[in-house]
């Protein structure tokens, strides 16, 4: 198991996974080997590769990582899952519905119809049917993601047309693609992987805050330099929330991002907490962002109608959560195992198997209708709340909203994501914890300053 500060495990390229109640592990092969500081560059994602592991016993769902390449120092991976097989949560859900079985998620096929929770699932579940009558109108939430998406813009119309929700295209002026020097000419290399996890961070911003502005920031590359450099060219561009859904490994270098990229006041930055259980990662652990951690989300009979608990499949896949070995603590994180910067302040959906729906169509992984999973689900839906709930003060750092108003939030309080010699920091419980943090949307008013 990676533990904090250490860098991340070889085979990061391409997993299969299994829901938290599988009593059985997948086998792995083809794995790559670990990067090192001094490797090249790594190259855009290309083609998908196969799956190369079999099912044994009762695994739930099959699922693979976005982006097929471990990082090196400097360099960040994306933190999506597509699920390649399987039955998830929300199949079982409409089956359950219709007294049938639920079908399966047929690997590497394209699915005419969704398999996981759309848009009305997830206002429900986080209680953001009623939240804000202008459903983020007059304000724009910006991706920043590596390489190009060329069908981005065409696959969030079918995404949008589908669950009948309002066109965001660039004509309307409600969808804007750029590189991260501002240009919608000069765009960075196409890369398929890359264009999976566009889609998801674009899908969940239309299912959360259906009335926002977008706007695609491409990176040249999944440098830190330069997803950092994107970063700025989104508030630059007049984005107050902005949504970052990926990491790696923290170094020494951490601080000095935190002031060359991530320290903006009045706007609300969301980092995933990452997709390898316990350990932390960064930008997750800048001081000025908002840390997501994700949870696995299943329909209850509860008053809320929805139960979450911490996101693991393995001992290795998972939400992360962790003290970061560099960064500061901010004043408003009051915990006290933690001398520096706790990982994560909030969470929301991320387990593969209570997956979303998300259309790619984009090269040899865009299949369609696919159901996504990864803390690169969970940071676009909070962003998405933050701007649900209007516009950050010029001054304040929105990362310190929730820890304001803890009653607007569902506390999460099973589940772990590995094993730690402080409970809170892998363990969920009343309260703070590390891997679901304060917890997930009740409404809007959390995330409110």
């Amino acid at each position: 198991m990676r533990t904090p500060n250490t860098p991340r495990i070889s085979g990061r390229s391409r997993r299969i996974g299994s829901a938290a109640t599988a009593t059985a592990a997948l086998l792995l092969a083809g794995l790559g080997t670990a990067a090192h500081a001094d490797a090249a560059t790594p190259t855009p994602h290309k083609v998908s590769a196969k799956t190369v592991a079999a099912q044994v016993a009762k695994a739930h769902v099959q699922y693979e990582s976005a982006c097929d390449t471990t990082p090196k120092k400097g360099y960040a991976a994306c933190n999506a899952l597509r699920v390649t097989g399987g039955t998830t949560a929300y199949m079982e859900k409409q089956a359950a519905l219709k007294g049938a079985t639920p079908k399966t998620v047929k690997p590497n096929a394209t699915s005419a119809t969704p398999t996981g929770y759309g848009p009305s699932d997830l206002q429900d579940a986080y209680g953001l049917t009623s939240a804000s009558s202008s459903n983020g109108a007059g304000e724009t939430i910006a991706i920043v993601d590596a390489y190009d998406d060329p069908n981005a813009a065409a696959d969030l119309a079918t995404y949008r047309s589908y669950y009948g929700l309002s066109a965001c295209t660039v004509a309307n002026g409600c969808f804007k693609k750029v590189s991260q020097t501002g240009s919608t000419t000069s765009l960075p290399t196409a890369d398929s992987g890359w264009a999976g996890e566009i889609s998801l961070d674009l899908d969940m911003v239309s299912a959360i805050a259906p009335n926002a502005n977008i706007l695609l920031v491409e990176a040249k590359s999944s440098s830190m330099a330069d997803l950092g450099t994107a970063v700025n060219e989104a508030v630059k561009l007049g984005a107050k929330f902005v949504s970052n859904s990926y990491g790696g490994s923290e170094s020494s270098s951490d601080t000095s991002y935190d002031s060359s990229y991530f320290n903006h006041p009045g706007v609300a930055i969301t980092v995933s907490a990452g997709d390898e259980a316990y350990g932390a990662e960064y930008p997750a652990g800048s001081k000025y962002v908002t840390s997501v951690g994700g949870t696995a989300l299943s329909t209850s009979s509860n008053t809320r109608g929805w139960t979450e608990t911490v996101w693991k499949t393995s001992s290795t896949e998972g939400t992360g959560s962790g003290c970061s070995a560099y960064d500061a603590k901010p004043s408003w994180q009051t915990d006290t195992g933690c001398t520096k910067r706790m990982i994560s302040d909030v969470s929301a959906v991320a387990d593969p198997a209570t997956g979303v729906s998300v259309y790619d169509s984009y090269g040899s992984d865009g299949t369609g209708w696919n159901t996504y999973g990864g803390t690169s689900a969970s940071a676009p839906i909070i962003a998405s709340v933050y701007a649900l709930a209007g516009t950050p003060s010029s001054s304040s750092y929105p990362a310190q909203f929730p820890y304001a108003d803890t009653s607007a939030l569902n506390d999460v309080t099973s589940g772990n994501n590995g094993s730690c010699t402080t409970s809170y920091f892998c363990t969920a419980g009343s309260g703070y914890d590390g891997p679901t943090g304060l917890g997930t949307p009740a409404g809007t008013s959390a995330f409110t300053g």
